[in-house]
């Protein structure tokens, strides 16, 4: 025992090294982390106390445990076994690759990145592109919903700026937890966003057992009472107008929902439209290909960046117009079920899409735009805000930002956008559509389209 013994000095820096890990993984870290945790749950109690809706426990649970938590569900082991027997392979491969599915789904929630850091950057970001204003918005509705019901937002979709408006404009109300697709798993923004609480989908996967593990995800965190924001068309609109829903992620949330004891859902439609749609040049060209391939290059998206803050060093930025976002009265489950006993998920997609609709906001470009296509001839500037008030008269309820409270000046706000771009020319007779760029007036007319279809039907 106490014989000197002899090692190579490599075998002791080894050993020392061997011995410091196991303590701090044994000791040190489980402390470390238990501190951390400790400040986390204060940090989140006080934020609690402001937010109209605070954040639920089931949102705080630990990445790893709602992995575990959620392969073995029973309905996901079940479809497990189905999978490996549809596939004749055995079931701990189709084990390992619900797995899979369950580590890219579930986010990794963080106040501090949500609230620290996401709601900043989405304050930033959208004061510095747009003039936002908030549209429709009935404070009593909305502080009126049922505490205990899981609140989803469900969104027309026309930017990627959709997810940083609401983000920021839902920011006292609660944390948002968004479906987002594959454009989001791009290293490093796939960590930030799994942080903010967002969760992936794959759009196009036809695999069933993928399908199941999504479906239980979104019905656990619908149980739990996480506040989500969706978006029922399932995509960007290629052509500017609203696309009939698609019901994937609404028939998860709503399947279920009839057992004993489960929580309410309550619906609020969100309603948004912009000036300028940062991406509509790419959104046209694919829609007008027929294909929903976006070839946006990183090359292409940084020179537009650069171009602008050196538009901002030298003083010659201007924002990209009004971005505007209304909400509308919400919709519980609940009540729908009870004046529509015989509607099915169908149903209540239809009824969320025509009160989305409704909520549109009208704004100058796209108003503007309307109006020259409906005159398909040169207009004179001068008629222009007469004609502006008549298609107001035409669509008495819907809700219409005029710039600085003036027709006049919401006019020429919209033409400044069209010449601004090179969307329009002037000629002897008045304002006319350069006829190469018509598919782009369509894009933004068609945005508020449905609002003078419906009253003229």
């Amino acid at each position: 025992m106490g014989q000197t013994v002899y090692m190579p000095l490599w075998a002791l820096v080894l050993l020392v090294a061997f011995a410091a890990v196991t303590f701090a993984s044994h000791f040190l870290f489980p402390s470390v982390r238990w501190f951390f945790r400790r400040r986390m749950e204060k940090a989140v109690a006080r934020l609690n106390e402001r937010l109209e809706r605070p954040i639920e426990p089931f949102k705080l649970a630990r990445r790893y445990d709602m992995i575990q938590r959620l392969i073995y569900d029973p309905m996901v082991t079940q479809a497990v076994a189905d999978h490996a027997k549809a596939e004749g392979i055995p079931e701990n491969v189709a084990f390992e690759q619900a797995k899979r599915y369950a580590r890219e789904i579930v986010p990794g929630f963080s106040a501090t990145a949500y609230f620290g850091i996401a709601i900043r950057l989405a304050k930033l970001l959208s004061q510095s592109f747009y003039r936002v204003r908030l549209g429709h918005f009935s404070e009593d509705a909305l502080r009126n919903v049922d505490k205990d019901a899981t609140v989803i937002f469900v969104m027309n979709h026309r930017s990627n700026m959709d997810y940083v408006l609401v983000t920021w404009l839902a920011a006292e109300r609660s944390a948002l937890s968004y479906a987002v697709g594959e454009w989001a798993r791009v290293w490093p923004l796939s960590k930030l966003i799994k942080a903010m609480g967002a969760y992936f989908i794959r759009r196009k996967s036809r695999n069933d057992l993928y399908r199941r593990v999504l479906e239980r995800y979104v019905q656990m965190a619908t149980d739990g009472g996480v506040t989500q924001a969706i978006f029922p068309e399932g995509g960007l609109s290629l052509d500017g107008a609203l696309a009939p829903p698609k019901l994937g992620l609404l028939k998860y949330v709503v399947d279920g929902r009839e057992r004993e004891g489960a929580r309410d859902v309550v619906f609020i439609p969100v309603a948004l439209n912009y000036d300028r749609v940062l991406e509509d040049r790419i959104l046209v060209s694919a829609g007008q290909k027929g294909e929903r391939r976006f070839r946006a290059r990183i090359s292409v998206v940084a020179f537009w960046f650069l171009k602008q803050n050196w538009l901002r060093l030298t003083g010659r930025y201007h924002r990209q117009g009004y971005a505007s976002v209304s909400f509308g009265a919400p919709v519980a489950l609940s009540e729908f079920r009870k004046t529509h006993p015989r509607g099915d998920v169908k149903d209540l997609g239809r009824v969320l899409m025509e009160k989305i609709g409704a909520e549109v906001p009208v704004l100058p470009t796209p108003l503007v735009a309307r109006i020259l296509l409906e005159a398909d001839a040169p207009v004179p500037e001068d008629r222009l805000d007469d004609l502006m008030q008549a298609a107001m008269a035409e669509a008495p309820e819907a809700h219409v930002h005029l710039a600085r409270g003036d027709i006049q000046y919401t006019a020429e706000v919209g033409l400044r956008m069209l010449r601004k771009r090179g969307l329009v020319e002037d000629t002897p007779d008045g304002v006319s559509i350069v006829a190469q760029e018509r598919p782009l007036l369509e894009y933004y007319a068609n945005s508020i389209a449905h609002l003078f279809r419906d009253r003229s039907a």
